[in-house]
């Protein structure tokens, strides 16, 4: 067999972020609008592309098939172990259950059925490449990326063409305040770059660090350039002001989608924008299913069988969807939950897994992250910062936007 692709596993990366930062990030950067969205989302993207490679350092002194529960046990301590598997659940959970909301109302439109079937038949066909292989995901990912790349284009550049300068710097509102609300789009970008529980996968998929190394921050700039030309793209064209109604309805993508069509003309456009928003949909809930499959298979001992697999497949898939099906929330306060969760596995425990590994390992060779200390600490703070900035959010102690 052929060793797989660099580029297979980048679209697997990328596809695990693109959904939630796509579906997201212009909800939750409104406030914040294009000069410190641009800023936050572009700093997110080298701090979690960082902390993943701190992951992937402290995994090389374990077998391919290690995933993160037994490493933090044996590097850290049980207690840490359990704060770290409940948060990377929470998480993986959270954003199945907020695609799979999402993708019920998106396909009940479609196809004229009730949104909870709709919800059930997407996680039954969708999970199927989970459930067969890594190798199903990357062929399926790869498509994706295709099919999302080439709608994305065509309802770009009918966006792009339309951009309208003083909508992009919202010149109307001269005295307006940005920076504020930067602090409470930070949960929602880290979420956005949430592909840590996929790391492990990475690895053993290439046997090699090296090469996972390069397929995550290929996929990391692959979801950065979507992210920075969609959300130009989207407050180029839609007002500052208008906004409001897509925040105060949960920032889902239906919303968000109305509220374009108000300023959008060509249907053609509008088609290749709601394409795109199902293929990210497909993709994110395709990838993020695979990270926490494999983690869950770990963590469980199950096996790489018929049955081991299924059994996986039931514990990863069942619960948010049966939660989706009875306790509907709001895509963004979703994603804004997640993102707060996502610091502890995200950014923190790979930090301290690889400080304590180079403390404590004898083999000092290998993949090494850049920078030292320096770079365990920075991210750390980062995780610490944003995780705290999300607690003041819910406090109502950070400028929230409303429009």
């Amino acid at each position: 067999m052929s060793k797989p692709s660099t580029l297979g596993g980048a679209c697997i990366i990328a596809s695990v972020c693109v959904g939630a930062g796509m579906l997201g990030l212009p909800s939750a950067g409104a406030g914040t609008w294009t000069f410190w969205s641009v800023i936050a989302i572009s700093l997110t993207m080298v701090m979690m592309t960082l902390s993943g490679w701190l992951l992937l350092e402290a995994l090389k002194h374990y077998d391919f098939k290690v995933s993160f529960n037994t490493i933090t046990k044996d590097v850290l301590n049980t207690k840490i172990n359990i704060i770290n598997n409940l948060s990377l659940y929470f998480v993986g959970g959270i954003l199945l259950y907020a695609y799979i909301s999402s993708s019920g109302m998106i396909f009940s439109n479609i196809l004229g059925i009730d949104s909870k079937l709709a919800s059930i038949l997407f996680v039954a066909i969708s999970s199927t490449f989970v459930l067969h292989s890594t190798r199903a995901v990357d062929r399926i990912s790869i498509l994706l990326i295709v099919f999302m790349l080439v709608s994305f284009l065509i309802g770009i550049s009918g966006l792009a063409t339309h951009i309208k300068v003083p909508v992009l710097l919202d010149t109307t509102h001269l005295h307006a305040s940005y920076s504020p609300y930067a602090l409470a789009l930070l949960p929602v970008a880290l979420t956005s770059f949430g592909y840590h529980h996929s790391v492990s996968t990475m690895r053993d998929y290439y046997r090699d660090e090296y090469q996972a190394k390069n397929a995550i921050l290929g996929g990391t700039l692959i979801a950065l350039g979507f992210y920075l030309v969609w959300v130009i793209c989207i407050f180029g064209n839609l007002p500052r002001d208008a906004f409001g109604p897509v925040v105060s309805a949960g920032g889902g993508i239906d919303a968000l989608a109305q509220a374009l069509d108000s300023v959008i003309d060509s249907n053609s456009i509008k088609q290749a924008i709601r394409i795109f928003s199902i293929a990210a949909v497909v993709s994110s809930f395709i990838g993020v299913g695979l990270g926490v499959f494999d983690y869950l298979a770990d963590l469980f001992g199950f096996e790489d069988s018929k049955q081991g697999r299924l059994k996986t497949w039931a514990i990863t898939f069942l619960p948010p969807l049966i939660l989706s099906l009875f306790a509907p929330l709001g895509f963004l306060s979703a994603i804004g939950l997640a993102g707060a969760a996502a610091t502890i596995w995200a950014c923190i425990i790979p930090a301290l897994l690889a400080k304590k590994t180079r403390q404590c390992k004898e083999k000092k060779d290998g993949f090494v992250v850049p920078g030292g200390n320096v770079t365990v600490y920075v991210v750390i703070g980062f995780g610490v910062v944003t995780a705290i900035f999300h607690i003041m959010a819910m406090a109502n102690l950070l400028p929230i936007f409303k429009g």
